[in-house]
């Protein structure tokens, strides 16, 4: 047997698993069940025989049988491991009849095992089993006081608002209802279905008895500012910060609540002084790092993202802001130098950002070369480095080169949707019918239901005039995926104006230029509405347009369908 550690929702807890050599070749899956016949956890064989009956079972994915073998054992033996072992497995089969069952009765044979106390409540709390619940946690408060039980209920609690309220009845009738670990769980509960005020009165209570409690302070603090009140929670972070200043949970949460007051210059000095005493804290290095920029403090900012370079948790965000920090500074090769070095989920910004300074540059050339560059160093990363390279070309006014460069990238990365899409939007309806085609049909065989694609194939008949029918369903398809997507209600509203269904039209073009504001879109819903003789509507929607778009020439062909009425009105 091997011992590790584990943990419930933050409780810590001892778990044992049993250890075996499984050789495939020992047994088959007929053996394996002629073995169960055999040694079924019913009969007198001894536990380590049932124990590896049930590890077989698990290995050939025979899981009822694992746990009804594991189950037995713990009820009828004394084995601590075996108990945590059938729950583990019950637990992560989402048996929890079984494994409430399990851990009754080990509280039953070990009514004073801390861990086992915290197994049946958490189980209990799982199984909605809420009187069970209270009584388990009564037990465990009564051998240990100052545990934190809110912990446990933190990834199970209740759903329903009405599971809630039963769980609070049920800890208000504890014989440990004022334990300021019961008061807690009474005040997140509370929370959660929207008493804030009641839940603000139940953690004084638990103030009270417990004041130097960081997790019951900082959940005040939340509580204040879910009320609207800001200046009350400023004032109690004050308050906390200046009695406790040795606590870095209570000093960072009051700088972040700052940062989001936007009270930057508060915010810094509060973080300059935590960095002071806590030189370390990364979190703290981050924050000031990005206040300071905010500021254009540059050099403060420089100064503490630097310290963030060997982070395991913050270099490439450190890396990505002193680029920022450097571009704002106009130290553009400076910029360029650290977002070379940012990775992971910052990776596509951070060239993009490069790009752009590249153009600043007039170095559209010197982009081209880095991307290919970086298309070796980053493989993985080698469709939106084509994508970004076809970009760049477009820039540069060279279509021709952008296709062919997205014609190899599909060589390269067949069925790639994204490397697709981006030929897509560049290829013409009429000139490219035949490939356009082919391309959208592809697209629509890897991603059936993603509404951007649906939305090419339905603009593209658009565009080409023919089978408005099919676009019409296509484009109504993707408008439910996605409704408020104004691009797919343009298109939507386009072929159902091809169609003459103006009404239809309008209904779409309306939401869609809600959306977008764009001068197209609007165009296109003052025609409809001119096609149903609308004109007071019309009317309307051409000022606005005139108002937001003066001069615009796309609203050329509108002002020539007003002008006869102008002239019949003279």
């Amino acid at each position: 047997m091997r011992q590790i550690n584990s943990q419930i929702n933050g409780v810590r807890i001892k778990q044992y698993s049993t250890t075996i050599l499984l050789i495939g070749s020992m047994f088959s899956v007929a053996q394996l069940h002629a073995a169960g016949g055999i040694y079924h956890a019913n009969s007198k064989n001894n536990a380590i025989k049932q124990s590896m009956i049930a590890e077989f079972a698990i290995a050939y994915h025979d899981i009822p049988t694992a746990l009804h073998n594991y189950t037995v054992l713990a009820i009828k033996g004394n084995s601590t491991s075996v108990k945590q072992r059938a729950l583990n497995i019950a637990i992560e089969q989402e048996d929890l009849s079984a494994a409430l069952e399990i851990a009754t009765h080990w509280v039953l044979q070990e009514p004073k095992d801390v861990p086992a106390l915290f197994y049946l409540s958490h189980i209990a709390l799982k199984s909605h089993e809420y009187e069970l619940a209270a009584e388990t946690l009564d037990k465990i408060l009564k051998i240990d006081p100052n545990a934190e039980l809110e912990e446990i209920l933190a990834s199970i609690s209740p759903e329903q608002a009405s599971d809630r309220e039963d769980l609070i009845r049920a800890l208000k009738t504890s014989s440990e209802k004022n334990n300021p670990s019961i008061l807690v769980l009474i005040a997140g509960l509370k929370a959660q279905n929207g008493q804030l005020e009641d839940a603000l009165d139940t953690i004084n209570l638990a103030l009270k008895k417990r004041p130097k409690a960081t997790s019951y302070i900082l959940m005040k603090a939340n509580l204040l500012n879910a009320l609207g009140d800001q200046q009350a929670t400023l004032a109690w972070y004050e308050k906390a910060s200046k009695k406790y200043k040795n606590n870095y949970d209570i000093q960072i949460a009051g700088a972040k609540f700052l940062v989001k007051q936007n009270r930057n210059i508060d915010a810094l000095n509060r973080l300059e002084n935590i960095i002071k005493k806590w030189p370390k804290q990364e979190e703290a290095l981050f924050i000031a790092g990005l206040t300071s920029i905010d500021l254009k403090e540059y050099e403060k900012a420089e100064k503490y993202l630097v310290e963030l370079r060997s982070s395991n948790q913050y270099q490439n965000e450190a890396y990505y802001y002193l680029a920022v920090n450097a571009e704002r500074k106009e130290h553009y090769e400076t910029a360029k130098a650290y977002y070379r070095l940012v990775d992971g989920s910052l990776y596509s910004i951070s060239r993009r950002s490069m790009i752009s300074i590249f153009a600043k540059q007039n170095q559209l050339s010197d982009a081209l070369r880095f991307l290919t560059q970086e298309r070796v160093n980053y493989p993985h990363q080698a469709s939106f480095l084509y994508q970004a390279q076809a970009e760049i070309l477009m820039m540069m006014n060279n279509k021709k080169a952008a296709l062919r460069l997205l014609d190899e990238a599909i060589k390269n990365i067949p069925d790639d949707p994204e490397l697709i899409y981006a030929e897509v939007l560049l290829l013409d309806a009429h000139v490219d019918k035949e490939k356009l085609d082919k391309l959208l049909q592809n697209l629509l065989e890897i991603e059936p239901n993603n509404p951007a694609y649906l939305n090419a194939y339905a603009y593209t008949l658009a565009l080409q005039n023919r089978n408005l029918k099919e676009a019409r369903q296509i484009a109504e398809h993707a408008a439910d995926l996605a409704p408020e997507q104004a691009s797919i209600l343009d298109t939507l509203g386009y072929i159902t104006y091809l169609q003459n269904d103006f009404s239809a039209a309008a209904k779409a073009l309306k939401k869609a230029y809600e959306l977008s504001t764009s001068v197209k879109i609007g165009v296109r819903y003052a025609m409809s509405l001119y096609m149903q003789g609308k004109m007071q509507q019309f009317e309307m929607v051409l000022q606005e347009l005139q108002t937001n778009h003066r001069n615009d020439p796309q609203l050329e062909p509108l002002n020539s369908l007003l002008l006869p009425q102008q002239i019949k009105k003279s």
